[in-house]
Protein backbone atom coordinates (compact mmCIF):
# COMPACT_ATOMS: atom_id res chain seq x y z
CA UNK A 1 0.00 0.00 0.00
CA UNK A 2 0.92 3.33 -1.29
CA UNK A 3 1.51 5.68 1.73
CA UNK A 4 -0.08 9.39 1.86
CA UNK A 5 2.77 12.00 0.93
CA UNK A 6 3.43 13.78 4.30
CA UNK A 7 2.92 17.10 2.97
CA UNK A 8 -0.81 16.30 1.81
CA UNK A 9 -1.50 15.23 4.89
CA UNK A 10 -0.18 18.48 7.24
CA UNK A 11 -1.60 20.55 4.86
CA UNK A 12 -4.99 19.18 4.93
CA UNK A 13 -4.57 18.56 8.60
CA UNK A 14 -3.31 22.37 9.02
CA UNK A 15 -6.21 23.58 7.03
CA UNK A 16 -8.99 21.63 9.62
CA UNK A 17 -6.97 22.61 12.47
CA UNK A 18 -7.03 26.31 11.85
CA UNK A 19 -10.81 26.13 10.99
CA UNK A 20 -11.44 24.45 14.06
CA UNK A 21 -9.69 27.22 16.12
CA UNK A 22 -11.54 30.01 14.62
CA UNK A 23 -14.35 28.41 15.14
CA UNK A 24 -13.49 27.81 18.70
CA UNK A 25 -12.06 31.34 18.94
CA UNK A 26 -15.13 32.98 17.75
CA UNK A 27 -17.01 30.74 20.29
CA UNK A 28 -14.34 31.83 22.86
CA UNK A 29 -15.25 35.49 22.25
CA UNK A 30 -18.48 35.37 22.44
CA UNK A 31 -18.56 33.80 25.81
CA UNK A 32 -15.68 35.76 27.38
CA UNK A 33 -18.15 38.85 26.83
CA UNK A 34 -20.80 36.82 28.36
CA UNK A 35 -18.90 36.61 31.41
CA UNK A 36 -17.85 39.97 31.54
CA UNK A 37 -21.58 41.21 31.28
CA UNK A 38 -22.72 38.74 33.75
CA UNK A 39 -20.12 40.03 36.42
CA UNK A 40 -20.68 43.23 35.41
CA UNK A 41 -24.47 43.24 36.14
CA UNK A 42 -24.06 41.13 39.40
CA UNK A 43 -21.84 43.29 40.75
CA UNK A 44 -23.69 46.68 39.55
CA UNK A 45 -27.12 45.13 40.77
CA UNK A 46 -25.06 44.45 44.26
CA UNK A 47 -24.01 48.58 44.44
CA UNK A 48 -27.52 49.10 43.48
CA UNK A 49 -29.20 47.44 46.50
CA UNK A 50 -27.00 48.91 48.44
CA UNK A 51 -27.92 52.36 47.84
CA UNK A 52 -31.42 51.37 48.09
CA UNK A 53 -30.92 49.90 51.39
CA UNK A 54 -29.04 53.07 52.50
CA UNK A 55 -31.85 55.81 51.02
CA UNK A 56 -34.58 54.21 52.09
CA UNK A 57 -33.20 53.55 56.10
CA UNK A 58 -31.39 57.40 56.05
CA UNK A 59 -33.30 58.21 59.38
CA UNK A 60 -33.59 55.03 61.59
CA UNK A 61 -31.58 55.21 64.39
CA UNK A 62 -31.46 58.70 64.48
CA UNK A 63 -34.54 60.21 65.80
CA UNK A 64 -34.77 64.16 65.32
CA UNK A 65 -31.35 64.44 63.28
CA UNK A 66 -33.50 65.21 60.56
CA UNK A 67 -30.67 63.63 58.79
CA UNK A 68 -27.70 60.66 58.45
CA UNK A 69 -24.38 60.96 57.38
CA UNK A 70 -22.14 58.06 57.53
CA UNK A 71 -18.60 58.91 59.54
CA UNK A 72 -16.19 60.53 56.88
CA UNK A 73 -13.89 58.39 55.13
CA UNK A 74 -16.84 55.07 56.14
CA UNK A 75 -16.99 52.63 53.17
CA UNK A 76 -20.05 50.18 54.04
CA UNK A 77 -19.30 46.84 52.37
CA UNK A 78 -15.28 47.99 52.28
CA UNK A 79 -16.29 50.47 49.12
CA UNK A 80 -16.39 53.99 49.07
CA UNK A 81 -19.63 55.01 50.01
CA UNK A 82 -21.24 58.79 49.69
CA UNK A 83 -24.38 60.63 51.36
CA UNK A 84 -25.83 63.82 50.65
CA UNK A 85 -28.49 65.16 52.38
CA UNK A 86 -30.48 68.24 50.80
CA UNK A 87 -32.87 70.16 52.96
CA UNK A 88 -36.45 71.58 52.05
CA UNK A 89 -34.71 75.28 50.80
CA UNK A 90 -31.90 73.46 48.65
CA UNK A 91 -28.82 73.48 51.31
CA UNK A 92 -26.72 70.08 50.58
CA UNK A 93 -25.07 68.84 53.86
CA UNK A 94 -22.63 66.86 53.86
CA UNK A 95 -19.18 65.95 55.02
CA UNK A 96 -16.56 68.35 54.24
CA UNK A 97 -14.35 65.90 52.58
CA UNK A 98 -17.14 64.83 50.18
CA UNK A 99 -17.56 66.63 46.33
CA UNK A 100 -20.57 68.93 45.76
CA UNK A 101 -23.29 67.14 44.11
CA UNK A 102 -24.32 68.30 40.40
CA UNK A 103 -27.65 69.81 40.72
CA UNK A 104 -28.50 67.61 38.01
CA UNK A 105 -28.19 64.60 40.46
CA UNK A 106 -29.91 66.29 43.72
CA UNK A 107 -33.33 64.33 42.27
CA UNK A 108 -32.14 61.23 40.93
CA UNK A 109 -34.53 58.02 42.27
CA UNK A 110 -33.48 55.09 40.49
CA UNK A 111 -30.07 54.25 40.12
CA UNK A 112 -28.42 55.78 37.43
CA UNK A 113 -24.59 56.07 36.43
CA UNK A 114 -23.41 59.78 37.24
CA UNK A 115 -19.67 61.43 37.48
CA UNK A 116 -18.54 63.25 40.25
CA UNK A 117 -15.68 64.64 40.91
CA UNK A 118 -14.23 63.04 37.67
CA UNK A 119 -15.16 59.56 39.23
CA UNK A 120 -17.65 57.47 38.00
CA UNK A 121 -20.50 55.83 40.10
CA UNK A 122 -23.94 54.78 40.71
CA UNK A 123 -25.77 57.09 42.17
CA UNK A 124 -29.84 56.80 44.06
CA UNK A 125 -31.84 58.57 45.94
CA UNK A 126 -35.26 59.01 47.79
CA UNK A 127 -37.44 61.47 50.02
CA UNK A 128 -36.85 61.05 53.82
CA UNK A 129 -39.08 63.26 55.60
CA UNK A 130 -39.08 66.41 54.10
CA UNK A 131 -35.07 65.95 53.05
CA UNK A 132 -33.31 64.40 50.12
CA UNK A 133 -31.56 61.78 50.56
CA UNK A 134 -29.15 60.62 47.77
CA UNK A 135 -26.40 57.82 47.75
CA UNK A 136 -23.30 57.05 45.66
CA UNK A 137 -20.67 54.54 45.63
CA UNK A 138 -17.69 54.23 43.03
CA UNK A 139 -17.42 51.82 40.29
CA UNK A 140 -14.30 50.70 41.14
CA UNK A 141 -14.84 47.49 42.67
CA UNK A 142 -16.84 46.70 38.92
CA UNK A 143 -13.98 48.52 37.02
CA UNK A 144 -11.30 46.01 38.87
CA UNK A 145 -13.20 43.19 37.94
CA UNK A 146 -13.54 43.99 35.25
CA UNK A 147 -10.01 44.42 34.36
CA UNK A 148 -9.08 40.44 36.25
CA UNK A 149 -11.51 38.62 33.87
CA UNK A 150 -10.68 40.16 31.07
CA UNK A 151 -6.57 39.63 31.91
CA UNK A 152 -7.48 36.10 32.67
CA UNK A 153 -9.40 35.86 29.57
CA UNK A 154 -6.14 37.21 27.56
CA UNK A 155 -3.77 34.94 29.37
CA UNK A 156 -6.03 32.26 29.00
CA UNK A 157 -7.38 32.37 25.40
CA UNK A 158 -3.94 32.10 23.33
CA UNK A 159 -3.36 28.85 25.79
CA UNK A 160 -6.59 27.35 25.24
CA UNK A 161 -6.14 28.44 20.98
CA UNK A 162 -2.90 26.81 21.15
CA UNK A 163 -4.09 23.82 22.75
CA UNK A 164 -7.20 22.87 20.25
CA UNK A 165 -5.03 24.24 17.23
CA UNK A 166 -1.84 21.51 18.07
CA UNK A 167 -5.12 18.67 19.47
CA UNK A 168 -6.79 19.66 15.45
CA UNK A 169 -3.95 18.80 13.67
CA UNK A 170 -2.94 16.08 15.91
CA UNK A 171 -6.59 14.57 15.07
CA UNK A 172 -6.46 15.65 11.59
CA UNK A 173 -3.31 13.81 10.69
CA UNK A 174 -4.75 10.51 12.16
CA UNK A 175 -8.26 11.31 10.40
CA UNK A 176 -6.40 12.36 7.43
CA UNK A 177 -3.88 9.84 6.61
CA UNK A 178 -6.22 6.56 6.16
CA UNK A 179 -8.45 8.92 4.21
CA UNK A 180 -5.65 9.90 1.59
CA UNK A 181 -4.23 6.75 1.75
CA UNK A 182 -7.54 5.79 0.86
CA UNK A 183 -8.30 8.01 -2.14
CA UNK A 184 -4.61 7.37 -3.45
CA UNK A 185 -5.44 3.73 -3.36
CA UNK A 186 -8.53 3.85 -5.39
CA UNK A 187 -6.71 6.52 -7.88
CA UNK A 188 -3.88 3.54 -7.91
CA UNK A 189 -6.52 0.91 -7.76
CA UNK A 190 -8.26 2.67 -10.99
CA UNK A 191 -5.16 3.24 -12.72
CA UNK A 192 -3.93 -0.66 -12.43
CA UNK A 193 -7.53 -1.88 -13.85
CA UNK A 194 -7.26 0.15 -16.60
CA UNK A 195 -3.93 -1.00 -17.57
CA UNK A 196 -5.07 -4.57 -17.28
CA UNK A 197 -8.27 -4.66 -19.10
CA UNK A 198 -6.33 -2.07 -21.79
CA UNK A 199 -3.92 -5.31 -22.59
CA UNK A 200 -6.35 -7.50 -23.41
CA UNK A 201 -8.63 -4.74 -25.30
CA UNK A 202 -5.64 -4.39 -27.54
CA UNK A 203 -5.57 -7.49 -28.65
CA UNK A 204 -9.21 -7.83 -29.30
CA UNK A 205 -9.32 -4.93 -31.09
CA UNK A 206 -6.45 -5.89 -33.09
CA UNK A 207 -7.35 -9.46 -34.14
CA UNK A 208 -11.28 -7.89 -35.26
CA UNK A 209 -9.34 -5.19 -37.04
CA UNK A 210 -7.22 -7.38 -38.64
CA UNK A 211 -10.24 -9.68 -39.61
CA UNK A 212 -12.51 -7.00 -40.94
CA UNK A 213 -9.64 -5.42 -43.48
CA UNK A 214 -9.59 -8.48 -45.77
CA UNK A 215 -10.36 -12.11 -46.09
CA UNK A 216 -8.08 -14.55 -44.65
CA UNK A 217 -7.66 -18.53 -44.50
CA UNK A 218 -9.60 -20.45 -42.10
CA UNK A 219 -6.45 -21.32 -40.21
CA UNK A 220 -5.96 -16.94 -39.19
CA UNK A 221 -9.55 -17.25 -38.14
CA UNK A 222 -8.87 -19.83 -36.02
CA UNK A 223 -6.00 -18.16 -34.12
CA UNK A 224 -7.64 -15.16 -34.22
CA UNK A 225 -10.49 -16.38 -32.32
CA UNK A 226 -8.37 -18.40 -29.97
CA UNK A 227 -6.42 -14.83 -29.03
CA UNK A 228 -9.84 -13.79 -28.62
CA UNK A 229 -10.90 -16.40 -26.75
CA UNK A 230 -7.73 -16.31 -24.44
CA UNK A 231 -8.48 -12.34 -23.94
CA UNK A 232 -11.99 -12.43 -23.34
CA UNK A 233 -11.51 -15.00 -20.28
CA UNK A 234 -8.69 -13.14 -18.59
CA UNK A 235 -11.10 -9.88 -18.73
CA UNK A 236 -13.77 -11.78 -17.49
CA UNK A 237 -11.76 -13.61 -14.38
CA UNK A 238 -10.19 -9.88 -14.08
CA UNK A 239 -13.82 -8.18 -13.89
CA UNK A 240 -14.83 -11.27 -11.37
CA UNK A 241 -12.25 -10.31 -9.67
CA UNK A 242 -13.16 -6.72 -9.26
CA UNK A 243 -16.39 -7.02 -8.60
CA UNK A 244 -15.64 -9.31 -5.53
CA UNK A 245 -13.30 -6.79 -3.92
CA UNK A 246 -15.92 -3.79 -4.43
CA UNK A 247 -18.52 -6.24 -2.94
CA UNK A 248 -16.00 -6.95 -0.21
CA UNK A 249 -14.98 -3.31 0.61
CA UNK A 250 -18.64 -2.00 -0.01
CA UNK A 251 -19.47 -5.15 2.89
CA UNK A 252 -21.03 -3.70 6.45
CA UNK A 253 -20.69 -7.17 7.94
CA UNK A 254 -19.28 -10.58 6.65
CA UNK A 255 -21.42 -13.08 5.73
CA UNK A 256 -23.03 -15.80 8.00
CA UNK A 257 -20.19 -17.58 10.03
CA UNK A 258 -20.67 -21.30 9.97
CA UNK A 259 -18.40 -24.22 11.20
CA UNK A 260 -16.41 -25.40 9.01
CA UNK A 261 -14.23 -28.67 8.74
CA UNK A 262 -10.68 -27.72 7.48
CA UNK A 263 -9.92 -31.56 6.02
CA UNK A 264 -13.26 -31.20 4.53
CA UNK A 265 -12.97 -28.46 3.02
CA UNK A 266 -9.28 -29.12 1.46
CA UNK A 267 -10.47 -32.47 0.34
CA UNK A 268 -13.27 -31.06 -1.93
CA UNK A 269 -11.53 -27.96 -3.03
CA UNK A 270 -8.60 -30.38 -4.38
CA UNK A 271 -11.50 -32.31 -6.16
CA UNK A 272 -11.91 -29.62 -8.23
CA UNK A 273 -8.46 -29.01 -9.35
CA UNK A 274 -7.62 -32.85 -10.13
CA UNK A 275 -8.54 -31.65 -14.11
CA UNK A 276 -6.09 -28.21 -14.21
CA UNK A 277 -3.48 -30.66 -12.48
CA UNK A 278 -3.47 -33.50 -15.13
CA UNK A 279 -3.24 -30.64 -17.74
CA UNK A 280 0.03 -29.97 -16.39
CA UNK A 281 1.14 -33.23 -15.38
CA UNK A 282 0.96 -32.42 -11.63
CA UNK A 283 0.70 -34.35 -8.66
CA UNK A 284 -1.79 -33.05 -6.22
CA UNK A 285 -2.04 -34.12 -2.30
CA UNK A 286 -4.33 -33.85 0.07
CA UNK A 287 -3.18 -34.50 3.81
CA UNK A 288 -5.54 -34.20 7.41
CA UNK A 289 -5.35 -35.46 10.35
CA UNK A 290 -8.04 -38.03 11.42
CA UNK A 291 -9.91 -35.27 14.19
CA UNK A 292 -11.96 -32.43 12.70
CA UNK A 293 -10.07 -29.02 12.61
CA UNK A 294 -13.39 -26.82 12.51
CA UNK A 295 -12.88 -23.29 12.51
CA UNK A 296 -16.31 -20.85 12.33
CA UNK A 297 -15.93 -18.69 8.98
CA UNK A 298 -18.03 -17.95 6.00
CA UNK A 299 -17.40 -21.13 3.94
CA UNK A 300 -17.85 -19.37 0.65
CA UNK A 301 -14.54 -17.35 1.67
CA UNK A 302 -13.08 -20.14 2.81
CA UNK A 303 -13.61 -21.73 -0.42
CA UNK A 304 -12.30 -19.04 -2.74
CA UNK A 305 -9.44 -18.56 -0.26
CA UNK A 306 -8.08 -22.43 -0.92
CA UNK A 307 -9.16 -22.01 -4.69
CA UNK A 308 -7.08 -18.84 -4.97
CA UNK A 309 -4.42 -20.79 -3.11
CA UNK A 310 -4.19 -23.69 -5.59
CA UNK A 311 -4.66 -21.89 -8.68
CA UNK A 312 -1.22 -19.85 -7.85
CA UNK A 313 0.41 -23.26 -6.51
CA UNK A 314 -0.88 -25.05 -9.97
CA UNK A 315 -0.39 -21.94 -11.72
CA UNK A 316 3.85 -21.58 -10.94
CA UNK A 317 4.66 -25.80 -10.57
CA UNK A 318 6.55 -26.83 -14.03
CA UNK A 319 5.14 -29.84 -15.10
CA UNK A 320 5.63 -33.03 -13.22
CA UNK A 321 5.65 -30.86 -9.55
CA UNK A 322 4.07 -31.81 -7.00
CA UNK A 323 1.17 -29.51 -4.91
CA UNK A 324 0.13 -30.49 -1.86
CA UNK A 325 -2.43 -29.71 0.56
CA UNK A 326 -2.45 -30.17 3.76
CA UNK A 327 -4.02 -29.33 7.09
CA UNK A 328 -2.75 -29.87 10.54
CA UNK A 329 -3.35 -29.11 14.63
CA UNK A 330 -1.15 -26.09 15.34
CA UNK A 331 -1.37 -25.89 19.91
CA UNK A 332 -5.04 -24.09 19.87
CA UNK A 333 -5.21 -23.51 16.08
CA UNK A 334 -6.22 -25.36 12.69
CA UNK A 335 -3.48 -24.74 10.31
CA UNK A 336 -4.31 -25.05 6.36
CA UNK A 337 -0.84 -25.31 4.07
CA UNK A 338 -0.11 -25.21 0.71
CA UNK A 339 3.27 -26.30 -1.22
CA UNK A 340 4.21 -25.92 -4.74
CA UNK A 341 7.40 -26.73 -6.30
CA UNK A 342 7.27 -22.88 -8.16
CA UNK A 343 10.23 -20.66 -8.18
CA UNK A 344 8.94 -19.45 -4.53
CA UNK A 345 8.62 -16.08 -3.33
CA UNK A 346 11.77 -14.23 -2.44
CA UNK A 347 11.85 -12.87 0.97
CA UNK A 348 11.93 -9.26 -0.61
CA UNK A 349 8.56 -9.84 -1.70
CA UNK A 350 6.84 -11.12 0.43
CA UNK A 351 5.54 -7.85 2.28
CA UNK A 352 4.18 -6.67 -1.41
CA UNK A 353 2.51 -10.01 -2.39
CA UNK A 354 -0.72 -8.77 -0.95
CA UNK A 355 -0.96 -5.31 -2.68
CA UNK A 356 -3.40 -5.52 -5.17
CA UNK A 357 -2.38 -5.75 -9.16
CA UNK A 358 1.43 -6.79 -7.86
CA UNK A 359 2.60 -9.95 -9.20
CA UNK A 360 5.93 -11.54 -7.82
CA UNK A 361 6.60 -12.94 -10.55
CA UNK A 362 5.66 -12.34 -14.10
CA UNK A 363 6.63 -15.77 -15.88
CA UNK A 364 2.73 -16.75 -15.54
CA UNK A 365 0.01 -14.33 -16.77
CA UNK A 366 -2.33 -12.80 -14.20
CA UNK A 367 -3.71 -9.37 -12.71
CA UNK A 368 -2.58 -9.74 -9.01
CA UNK A 369 -5.72 -10.01 -7.24
CA UNK A 370 -5.67 -13.40 -6.20
CA UNK A 371 -3.34 -12.78 -2.88
CA UNK A 372 -5.34 -9.37 -2.76
CA UNK A 373 -8.36 -11.45 -2.33
CA UNK A 374 -6.94 -14.22 -0.80
CA UNK A 375 -5.35 -11.64 2.41
CA UNK A 376 -8.75 -9.72 2.50
CA UNK A 377 -10.45 -13.12 3.27
CA UNK A 378 -7.58 -13.59 5.86
CA UNK A 379 -8.19 -10.48 7.47
CA UNK A 380 -11.59 -10.47 7.78
CA UNK A 381 -11.79 -13.99 9.34
CA UNK A 382 -8.99 -13.20 11.97
CA UNK A 383 -6.69 -15.47 10.83
CA UNK A 384 -3.20 -15.13 10.43
CA UNK A 385 -0.84 -15.67 7.56
CA UNK A 386 2.67 -17.85 7.15
CA UNK A 387 4.69 -17.28 4.13
CA UNK A 388 7.77 -19.95 3.59
CA UNK A 389 9.44 -22.19 1.36
CA UNK A 390 8.28 -25.80 0.42
CA UNK A 391 10.31 -28.94 0.84
CA UNK A 392 10.72 -28.62 -3.12
CA UNK A 393 11.87 -25.21 -2.71
CA UNK A 394 8.70 -23.60 -4.06
CA UNK A 395 6.08 -21.30 -1.93
CA UNK A 396 4.74 -22.21 1.23
CA UNK A 397 1.17 -20.30 1.96
CA UNK A 398 -0.06 -21.18 5.37
CA UNK A 399 -2.98 -19.77 6.89
CA UNK A 400 -4.02 -20.64 10.68
CA UNK A 401 -7.48 -19.83 12.47
CA UNK A 402 -8.51 -20.27 16.17
CA UNK A 403 -9.96 -23.49 16.24
CA UNK A 404 -13.32 -24.47 17.70
CA UNK A 405 -16.15 -27.27 18.05
CA UNK A 406 -13.14 -30.14 17.57
CA UNK A 407 -14.32 -33.50 17.46
CA UNK A 408 -13.34 -37.13 15.25
CA UNK A 409 -13.85 -37.79 11.79
CA UNK A 410 -13.32 -40.28 8.98
CA UNK A 411 -9.44 -40.26 8.45
CA UNK A 412 -8.93 -38.30 5.35
CA UNK A 413 -6.58 -40.04 2.25
CA UNK A 414 -3.62 -38.44 0.50
CA UNK A 415 -4.90 -37.70 -3.40
CA UNK A 416 -2.68 -37.71 -6.45
CA UNK A 417 -3.44 -36.84 -9.99
CA UNK A 418 -2.22 -37.49 -13.06
CA UNK A 419 -0.92 -40.97 -12.51
CA UNK A 420 -0.58 -41.06 -8.61
CA UNK A 421 -0.43 -44.08 -7.14
CA UNK A 422 -3.37 -45.82 -5.40
CA UNK A 423 -4.47 -43.22 -2.73
CA UNK A 424 -3.38 -44.25 0.47
CA UNK A 425 -4.39 -43.28 4.31
CA UNK A 426 -2.96 -40.63 5.96
CA UNK A 427 -2.48 -40.61 9.60
CA UNK A 428 -2.40 -37.37 12.19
Amino acid sequence: MTAARPHDVRRLSIRVALAATALVAAAYVVVAVAVVAIVTGNLTGQIDARLVDTVSHAHEGLPGSGHYLPPPGARPGGLPFLIWTIQPDGDVITDDAIPDLPVAYRSVTAPTDATIGGVQMRIAGARQGGSYVVAAQTLDTVSQSQSTIVLAELLIGPVLLAIVFLGAVAIGRRVATPVEIARRRQLEFTADASHELRTPLSVIEANTSLALTQDRSEEWYRTAFGRVDVESKRMRRLLDDLLWLARFDATQAPPNTEPVDLGVLATQTADRFEAIAQTRHLRLEVAAPTESLVISAPPEWLDRLLGVLLDNACKYSPEGGLVRVSVAAEGGRAQLTVDDAGPGIPEGERSRIFDRFHRANDSEAGAGLGLAIADAIVRATGARWRIGASPAGGASMSVSWPRAFPGPREPATRRRSSGAETPTEVSG
